[in-house]
Order: C-alpha cells, then structure tokens, then sequence
C-alpha cells in the first residue's frame, strides 16, 4: 500500500504501519519537524518519499489501482482501520485527510475521497484506492484505470443527507507557530540554566516538558515563527554561525 521534507524528532513516535510500515525509517533531515508524523520523509524499497507541504494547486494524471480485503481492518499509515468500503485512499506525497477528487479517464466516472494511506509503491500508479472507490469509477475489475486526481483540500463542511464534504480548505503544513529546538534535558534544574542563558540572546526562550517510555524529559527551545521556512533558516544559522550542536524547527 500503501514524505517535502517535515521530520519529527527523534522523541517523538513514528506514523502508523499502513501496508508498508515506515516506523523503522530514519528521519532524512532532523532539522525539519512538525506536529504530523506522517509528513516526514521514508523510504521504501530503496527509494525515499518526501510528503507535500502543501496539497494546494496538485493535480497529476497516471494510473489508479485499488486494495482491499487482504488489508481491510489493518492500521493505515495515519493510525486509522483501514475500510475497504469506506471512501479513503492511499498516496505517497499528499498530506494525510487532504481530500481528492478522481475522476476515471476513461468513462468519466468522479469521486471525492480522503487520503488516510501511503502508496502505492508501483511505477506509473499515483493513488491506491479503496474497493468501494475503485467500484464507483469501475475500476475493480481492471486492477487500475487512468486517471485525474485533483487535490481539493481539507473537509470544513459535510452535507446533512450523507455527511459528504462539501466544502474544503488548502492543507498547508508550511503556516502555523513554530519555534526551535536546542536542547532536552532530564534534568529540570539544567534545562531552567539553560534557558536563562538563552533568554540573554534570544526571544522566546521556553522549556516544554514531554514524557514517553524514557522518561521525564524538559525540552528548551528559543524563537517565535509563522512559518516553518523562518523557523528552518534560523535553527541552520544557529548550528552554522553561532555554534549549536543540534537546532530543529518544531511546530509550537
């Protein structure tokens, strides 16, 4: 079955297994983070994968395939059950429940469906869709069909008769508050002496505590973005001119 280039850090655990289980990959550039683990970059069979920014203005033409009951009840790559009669669909580079229109080349049929899954890893197939979705455009009995996949968006308003999207808003993980991380320490005596030291030089100097299987942790990071790029340029200059061992931008 079923990442542009957002990672999460290395505390942070890694997306849902989907048809290909990406949780082993390493992140490609940990400089680049975000509050999605399936916008980080994975590899598969050899080949990485770097998920979309942005879905805003994507349309591609090229082969659809379809999946069904051999996955129907498994996690998808976004930690939903996979329903092979639900209206969902897999693909490698669209942030996940951006929501898609494909239309079948070949006899016209359209439907709207929401991307939850990454694939398909075949050459010249560019979404993966579920058995009822591949039924409505008669593709089923193909295996694959040629067709125009048009990203619509995230979903902001559902009809009352069928709860099908009816309005939709650009998914765009590059807008939102980001910061910097420059530090985690065990240790909330050491994290607090850090971050004064920082708050001489930096704005926004702020510890945020995180837990996991580890442990207590106390993260301490500096700066105050509206878009990850800022954030990305400032944690490269921190590590490049002004001495940081490690710098990440993170969603705040």
């Amino acid at each position: 079955m079923p990442a542009f280039i957002l990672c999460f850090a290395v505390t942070v655990a890694g997306c849902g297994a989907g048809k290909y289980n990406s949780g082993h990959n390493k992140c490609a550039n940990k400089q680049y983070s975000g509050t999605e683990a399936t916008q980080r970059p994975y590899r598969i069979a050899g080949k990485d994968y770097y998920p979309m920014a942005s879905a805003n203005g994507y349309v591609e033409k090229g082969y659809a395939s379809w999946y069904g009951r051999k996955f129907h009840g498994r996690k998808t790559s976004n930690g939903e059950t996979y329903n092979m009669y639900a209206m969902t669909a897999a693909h490698k580079t669209l942030p996940m429940n951006t929501w898609v229109k494909v239309e079948n080349l070949n006899n016209g049929r359209k439907i709207t469906v929401r991307i939850n899954d990454r694939g398909p890893f075949v050459s010249g197939r560019i979404i993966d869709l579920s058995y009822k979705a591949a039924q409505r455009i008669d593709i089923v009995g193909p295996g694959t069909g040629r067709v125009k996949v048009t990203a619509l968006g995230k979903a902001t308003a559902y009809s009352k008769k069928d709860h099908a999207p009816v309005n939709f808003t650009p998914v765009n993980y590059w807008q939102g508050n980001f910061t910097v991380q420059v530090g985690a320490f065990k240790v909330k005596t050491n994290a607090d002496q850090y971050r004064i030291k920082l708050s001489k030089d930096y704005l926004n100097a702020h510890i945020v505590p995180y837990a996991d299987h580890r442990g207590q942790f106390h993260r301490v990071r500096i700066g105050k973005f509206n878009n990850l790029n800022d954030a990305v340029t400032f944690s490269q200059r921190l590590m490049a001119r002004e001495g940081f061992a490690h710098a990440f931008a993170v969603a705040d």
